[in-house]
């Protein structure tokens, strides 16, 4: 038996302590939650959802206005290209409209992976 539990050469057994040592590993993952990411962060192309709205103590307004262009809690957001140089503005898809925000703003949003 080889080292990946098929017949040849090998420990015999190998395979699944492989097997299971995977197993281990994919709980622990599971397990551990992500990093959290910001929209300013997100690859652009990538689809996310947002989680929460945290906007800066100095500009409270943004609150209002991220909610108001559709930055809500639920709402699939990506980015769709970025400004050159430096990435600044993003252009952002929430829902079915595009926006153009400063990295600052898309640093307020904060996201989670976006199911397919």
């Amino acid at each position: 038996m080889s080292w990946d539990g098929t017949a040849g050469p090998g420990i015999p057994g190998a395979g699944r302590i492989v097997a299971a040592a995977a197993d281990v590993l994919r709980a622990e993952a599971v397990a551990r939650p992500a990093a959290p990411v910001t929209l300013d962060a997100l690859a652009t192309g990538v689809a996310a959802v947002v989680q929460a709205v945290a906007t800066p103590a100095q500009a409270p307004e943004w609150a209002q206005w991220l909610d108001e262009i559709g930055f809500i809690p639920g709402e699939r957001v990506m980015v769709t290209a970025r400004g050159v140089p430096g990435g600044d503005p993003l252009v952002v898809r929430v829902g079915n409209s595009t926006f153009a925000l400063r990295r600052a703003e898309a640093a307020c949003i904060h996201l989670e992976p976006a199911t397919p």
